[in-house]
């Protein structure tokens, strides 16, 4: 019988104290370049089969409005990817990933969601600036997401863009026209920072960071995974955003789960 591993991916004081400070993390290869370029290719594979009998383009409604560069733009996705491919189910409970989460949050790590997605060359669409709270909202604010790059991300693929230390200042007001952003002038994507990642990189960011990206005008595709948890005893504030794959385990147990428990999609 093959030993499970035990092997701690654990954070230092000091990642986790910039953490706290500045509303985010970025792990520098989580993945190996042969591990990412692996996911790409299921990442591609699994959209390329989805694109031929649904539409798969989740851009904003409003990320067309950003610029005249993001009006013709496209974003691929798909929510719950471990149930479309056994690769993302082993990648969700990695410890590389898990483990850096529970030094955040607790040692309990449960699924909220996933979210792949895919910004094609030349046209992949922005995400105006916003939190990700008010399509969430949860008690106790553990609620994170983990980014895994698949590819690289430079500035030119509209990567990540972060405000430092936004967490800090709460829930803020939301446009609540078709997709909640916070409003442009105030918070235009190209005055953010920019978290330019390579293929295999880990970002994580509080619910509560303010955050966005730009269009990607390069000539590659940007690959990436979005894994959003919390802790098990945080419970939301309102019952919405409900998906197949919420309340899976990722790391830990469940101190308060009920048998059978569980939300259809």
């Amino acid at each position: 019988m093959t030993a499970i591993p035990t092997q701690r991916f654990a954070l230092s004081d000091e990642q986790v104290a910039s953490y706290e400070r500045d509303g985010y993390l970025h792990l520098q290869g989580v993945l190996s370049p042969e591990e990412a370029a692996e996911l790409r290719r299921e990442s591609h594979e699994l959209v390329e089969r989805l694109q031929k009998r649904q539409n798969v383009d989740a851009t904003w409604r409003s990320a067309r409005d950003v610029s005249a560069a993001a009006r013709q733009t496209r974003l691929l996705h798909c929510h719950n990817v471990q149930f479309q491919a056994a690769a993302f189910t082993r990648l969700i409970v990695d410890p590389r990933l898990v483990d850096p989460v529970a030094d955040l949050i607790g040692p309990n790590v449960q699924l909220h969601h996933t979210k792949l997605f895919i910004k094609p060359p030349e046209k992949g669409s922005p995400f105006p600036m916003h939190q990700d709270y008010p399509f969430f909202p949860h008690e106790r604010n553990t609620m994170l997401a983990a980014i895994i790059h698949f590819d690289d991300a430079p500035l030119q693929k509209g990567c990540v863009r972060v405000v430092p230390g936004s967490h800090l200042a709460g829930p803020l007001e939301h446009n609540p026209e078709g997709s909640f952003h916070l409003p442009f002038d105030e918070y235009p994507v190209e005055s953010a920072t920019p978290v330019e990642a390579k293929a295999g990189d880990l970002l994580i960011f509080s619910y509560l960071l303010v955050h966005g990206s730009g269009v990607n005008e390069s000539a590659e595709a940007r690959t990436t995974l979005l894994v959003q948890m919390r802790a098990p005893d945080d419970p939301p504030t309102v019952q919405t955003h409900l998906s197949r794959g919420q309340g899976m385990m990722l790391r830990g147990i469940d101190p308060n789960g009920k048998a059978g428990a569980g939300v259809e999609s």
